[in-house]
Order: structure tokens, then C-alpha cells, then sequence
């Protein structure tokens, strides 16, 4: 922009049309056509395609279809727009920039070119929106002053010209310095004093005369703040920030943004954000760290550390219990070992259930764990023991007696009859015990299992042998033992208890007659298979076979011949003085 002769100016001018004309050699007018396009201020610069052109208001020769157009100037804010050239036709455009931005204060450095007058100078980065101006704005600094000043530091320094680097490389600029950039040498500088950079005071964003222009660069500036700088976990702060004569601002972890703005983020971890700001006068960083709390708390307690248990048989006498309850902060999930996931509070009744299923003694501990966790890889372990004590006892004891029945009783004419007193005062106890027994097993039954002597055929004895444990089972429920806790069965004569047995039970019983072992070894066994025997099942307890050797009616139960009636009701009242039901309906 410095003062010229015609001729020089002649010579730029045809150039420059050389250059506009220059892409129509390789295309026919049919495949081009021509954007003529009109820019105020008048030296704004012109980028086709992201390639610099010119600056200054022109007629460009381009493909037919679409291009993306920008105009820059310095202190005023760019223009980029989607422009059609038609095949054969002409474009027109015409551009305003708005000025922008505020003055800008040293101490400066002035960085001078020698070169391509048309070239687009870029500084720090690639991009035309990197652009300052372009090399006839920046060429002289005698009598007029062409300068493009720049704030102490170095600068990594692009000229470009329809797509092509004519050179690109670092410059550094200190204070009160002017650097010469000499362009058709490969880049070599100069460097001398300019003392009047020191002193400046703040420079207008662009001026321009008639041979004379000034484009100070601003520095870059980048603030970053965080609404709150410590989470728990999952929770969220708001990043707020700007940047100042920046093209391009981007955040770590965020990626790239506005010039301003304001985020929400959740970090999982500690994090540290950089706001990196960069434009052409430079880079600027600002880092903020959000420190995340990732480890949950929690807490599980127990209302009482101890509860008791007992069991008798298989009936739960006592079983005491607990509250369990719970609570976890920062997490966003529980786990309660043995019962899966929960709610971050809560509370359960725990109640006592040992493991042991044997009888015994109880002592035993529960113990319960809350896992919590959170999205941010955090865990805390909590647990709490209940402690178990108490027994298992078995249920109360059966005393089981085999009874024993007179020769041929029951009698198929008097099925009721037959059983003494002192079998019914045994089967009394029987019934008072199993009705004590009963509620802790409730699986159990009496199995009356009813034998006849060898004596008589099979139907007989068969017969007889089920009257017989018939009698029995209604004694037992009409002394209260449930009906269907109490089975029959009727084995006649199949299964007698041989003669070496018999001797051998009668041998254990001090209370025996001792004739009855020798001399009347017979009546013996014989009489100790008019029996039934009483079994307490499940659990395959038997009644002892021992012959009731010590009871007043001893002898009526043993002797072989069948008593009479009368004998046997005077039997059945021996004890509680009253006549069986059928005494009276017998007449005897």
C-alpha cells in the first residue's frame, strides 16, 4: 500500500488479471464462470475454497457449482457464504463487514514482509480464519507505515496464495523489536531496533490511509470456571467459560466449542478441564479440576445382637427376631447378602433360622452384608451378625407296651371284649403320652400291629388277630388319640415269636412265675403271641414284648383254654370298677 509509480502499478494490475483469468486457460467457457464480487472496507481479502485469492474488490474466473466464499479484515468480523456459479454466467456479490473488537495495547512487536504483495498472511494457524492481512498491508514502514504489530512472543507465521505456501515458519518478536521477513528468500529476517513500540499507546483494531495501515493482533484470553468444584457421585456442576479474539476454543474431554458458554458435566472420577483458547495472537489455557467423591457410605445394624431359638420335635416352640436395618449415601446400588438387591434404606425383620436341623444345642451366628456401589467404580462393605442360641430337642418320649389278650378274645359274638384292666390302664398312659407327643411330630402315627397263636386255621386267627387291633384303636380314640394318627394291621399267626425268644424275654423279667419257663415252656410262647404290638412311626419305635408277668390278671392272659365271659369282665374292672360296655348286654 506503499506510494508507487504508475508503471510498477500498471505491471501489479495485469497480474493480478493474469491470475483472476489464469484458471479459465485449462477450462472452457462452457465448464467456468465468474464471480464478481465487491467488498467494503476495500481492503478486505477474498478466500475461494479455503484458498487465498486477493484482497480488495475483483472479478474471479471459478469452476461452474458451488464454492464457499469468506471475506476477512482485521476488526471486522468475517463473512462466509455458499455462492453458485453458473456455466457462462456472472455472479455478483457484494460484501459488508462489520468492524469488531476493541483497541489493543502493547508494548508491541512490528513483523515486516518482503514478497507476493497479494499474499494472505495467517499467523498461528492454517485456517483463513488465522488471516491479518495481507503482505502489501505489512511491506513499509518509511514515511508510511505499513506494520502489523504483535504482542512480545513467537508466532508460527503461514503466507499463502491461491492454495500455495509461499513460505510458512516461526517468527519471534520481542518488544521494541521490528522483524523483516524477507519472502523471496526463503524466509530469511531481519531484526532491529524499534523503540517506539514500547511506548504505543493502544492501537484501533485496523486503520488504513491511502498508503499506510496498522492491524494490531489482540492477544488470546480464556477464562474457565466450574459452579462447584467437589461432587458426590452421579452428581453434575456447570462449566462456564469464555475466550477472547479466539478461533478456536475446545475443552478437554469436551471437545470443541463456542467462544462461551456453559456446560453440565458428571464426571465418574476426578477431572481436570482445560479450556485451550487459540487465535492468531496466540494460545491461552485455563484448567479448573473437579474433584469427584467416589466412595459410597453406608451402615447396617441390628436391634439386638442375640435371639433365641428352640425347637422340640419338628414344632418351632420359640423363634425370636431382629431389625435389621440398613442405609447407604453415594451409591447407586445395595446389595443385602442373602437377599439381593435393595433401596438404599430400608430395614427387614430377621428372624432366627439356624442351620442346624440335628438336636442339640444352638449356637450359631447369621450374618448379613450390604454391598454399595456407584457409577464411579466406588464400593463399601458393611455387615452386621445376628447371633443364634437355643436348642433342639426332641419330641417328649413315648413309653410303648405290647398289649396282651385271653385265649380267643375278642370273640367274633362280643368284639368289644377282652382287654384287662391293667392293659387298659398301659394303653391310658400310651394315649396321655402320644397326646403329648403329637404336636411335635406331625408326621407321627401308632401302628398296632395284632398277632394271633399258631393255634386254629388262617381266617380264623386272621379275624381274631384284627378284632383285636380294632380294640385297641378305639380305646386309644376314645381316650383322645386322633383316629388318623393310628393304623391297623392284622398278621394273624405269620408272624410268631419263636420259643428261644420267648425264653429269652422271660429270662429278663424278675416278676415271672418260674413254672412258666419249665413246665409250662408251652402256654408261655403261646401266650406270648395272642399280642399286639404298638409301633411309633416314622420313627420305627417299638413297643417292648414283655409279658405283664406282675399284674393280677397275669394269669387269665396266660393260661391256654379260652376264660369265660364273666371272668373276663370281672378282668376289666379289676381296676377302675366299672363294667365294659357290653356286660350288660351279655347277661354274664
Amino acid at each position: 500500500m506503499r506510494k508507487k509509480s504508475l508503471y510498477p502499478v500498471f505491471l501489479l494490475f495485469c497480474a493480478a488479471c493474469i491470475f483472476c483469468v489464469a484458471p479459465a486457460l485449462a477450462q472452457s467457457a462452457s465448464e467456468t464462470g465468474k464471480l464478481k464480487i465487491h467488498v467494503d472496507p476495500k481492503q478486505a481479502y477474498v478466500f475461494v475454497d479455503g484458498k487465498a485469492i486477493r484482497d480488495g474488490s475483483q472479478t474471479i474466473v471459478l469452476a461452474s457449482g458451488d464454492h464457499k466464499v469468506g471475506v476477512y479484515n482485521s476488526g471486522y468480523l468475517p463473512k462466509l457464504q455458499d455462492v453458485h456459479i453458473g456455466a457462462g454466467e456472472t455472479t455478483d456479490l457484494r460484501v459488508t463487514l462489520q468492524s469488531s473488537g476493541d483497541v489493543v495495547a502493547g508494548p508491541f512487536a512490528d513483523i515486516e514482509f518482503k514478497g507476493d504483495p497479494r499474499a494472505a498472511v495467517l499467523l498461528n494457524g492454517q485456517t483463513p480464519a488465522y488471516f491479518v492481512g495481507h503482505v502489501d498491508e505489512f511491506n513499509w514502514n518509511w514515511i508510511w507505515h505499513q506494520r502489523l504489530l504483535v504482542n512480545p512472543g513467537t508466532y508460527q507465521v503461514t503466507v499463502t496464495h491461491d492454495g500455495n505456501n509461499i513460505w510458512s515458519g516461526s517468527v519471534t518478536a520481542k518488544a521494541g523489536q521490528q522483524v523483516t521477513v524477507y519472502l523471496d528468500q526463503n524466509g530469511k529476517t531481519k531484526t532491529k531496533e524499534w523503540k517506539e513500540g514500547l511506548n504505543m499507546p493502544p492501537q484501533p483494531r485496523f486503520h488504513a490511509g491511502i498508503a499506510s495501515a496498522t492491524v494490531p493482533v489482540a492477544p488470546v484470553s480464556a477464562r474457565l470456571a466450574a459452579q462447584t468444584s467437589n461432587l458426590d457421585c452421579g452428581q453434575s456442576t456447570t462449566l462456564n467459560w469464555n475466550s477472547a479474539n479466539a478461533v478456536d476454543t475446545s475443552i478437554s474431554g469436551i471437545g470443541n466449542v463456542p467462544d462461551h458458554g456453559d456446560r453440565t458435566v458428571s464426571p465418574t472420577g476426578n477431572t481436570t478441564y482445560v479450556l485451550t483458547a487459540s487465535g492468531p495472537g496466540g494460545n491461552s489455557t485455563q484448567s479448573i479440576t473437579v474433584n469427584v467423591n467416589s466412595q459410597p457410605t453406608s451402615t447396617i445394624a441390628l436391634s439386638r445382637p442375640e435371639v433365641q431359638f428352640r425347637k422340640i420335635g419338628d414344632k418351632i416352640v420359640q423363634q425370636d427376631s431382629a431389625t435389621l436395618t440398613w442405609s447407604a449415601a453415594n451409591a447407586n446400588s445395595a446389595m443385602l447378602a442373602p437377599f439381593g438387591s435393595e433401596s438404599m434404606s430400608g430395614s427387614r425383620t430377621i428372624t432366627a433360622n439356624p442351620t442346624q436341623d440335628t438336636t442339640g444345642p444352638i449356637n450359631e451366628n447369621q450374618t448379613y452384608t450390604l454391598t454399595t456401589a456407584n457409577a464411579c467404580g466406588g464400593t463399601t462393605t458393611k455387615t452386621a451378625t445376628l447371633h443364634v442360641v437355643g436348642s433342639i430337642d426332641p419330641p417328649p418320649p413315648v413309653t410303648l407296651a405290647s398289649m396282651f389278650y385271653p385265649t380267643a378274645y375278642p370273640t367274633k359274638k362280643h368284639p368289644k371284649d377282652g382287654l384287662v384292666a391293667s392293659e387298659k390302664m398301659t394303653l391310658t398312659e400310651i394315649a396321655s403320652h402320644f397326646k403329648d407327643y403329637e404336636p411335635y411330630d406331625h408326621h407321627g402315627v401308632l401302628l398296632i400291629v395284632a398277632h394271633a397263636d399258631i393255634r386254629g386255621p388262617i381266617p380264623y386267627n386272621q379275624a381274631l388277630s384284627a378284632r383285636r387291633a380294632a380294640l385297641i384303636k378305639d380305646f386309644l380314640v376314645s381316650h383322645g388319640v386322633p383316629a388318623d394318627k393310628i393304623q391297623i394291621r392284622a398278621d394273624g399267626k405269620s408272624d410268631q415269636l419263636d420259643q428261644q425268644r420267648v425264653a429269652a424275654l422271660q429270662s429278663q423279667d424278675p416278676q415271672k412265675p418260674e413254672k412258666w419257663e419249665t413246665k409250662h415252656m408251652k402256654t408261655t410262647w403261646l401266650a406270648y403271641n395272642r399280642r399286639a404290638d404298638i409301633i411309633l412311626e416314622p420313627r420305627d419305635v417299638q413297643s417292648a414284648k414283655d409279658y405283664p408277668n406282675d399284674v393280677a390278671d397275669a394269669r387269665l392272659l396266660w393260661q391256654r383254654t379260652a376264660p369265660s365271659l364273666k371272668k373276663v369282665h370281672e378282668a376289666e374292672v379289676a381296676v377302675t370298677g366299672a363294667l365294659p360296655l357290653t356286660a350288660s348286654s351279655s347277661g354274664n
